[in-house]
């Protein structure tokens, strides 16, 4: 996959830099249609980060739960189609909320 575009009417609700549990380092976005996950690749020597493609693109309508778990390490858990992903956001019951609250809009509007 190649880094995402934009479709008509799409609006970006959050965006963080964050790792996956099994697809590594990227960029986890949240916009009013799907959630999003690209890749990066950073270089230490340039403090430079270049995202390298999109690992994941989950229609919010392919969201089947989400939630937060963990203490110290805490994770927000996405499952879609009977596969969970893992992200180590900053704020994970912020990102849950926003979700639930896009999702439900989302469904509203069809």
């Amino acid at each position: 996959m190649s880094p995402v575009e934009p479709r008509p009417g799409e609006k970006r609700i959050l965006d963080e830099d964050c790792a996956e549990d099994n697809l590594k380092n990227g960029i986890l976005m949240l916009t009013n249609q799907r959630i999003i996950f690209e890749t990066t690749k950073g270089t230490l020597l340039t403090l430079s980060k270049k995202t390298e493609e999109a690992a994941l693109d989950i229609p919010l309508d392919n969201i089947t739960s989400v939630k937060t778990e963990g203490f110290i390490a805490t994770k927000l858990v996405l499952v879609t189609n009977g596969v969970g992903y893992k992200f180590g956001v900053y704020s994970n019951r912020k990102w849950a909320k926003a979700i639930e609250e896009q999702i439900k809009a989302h469904k509203s509007s069809i």
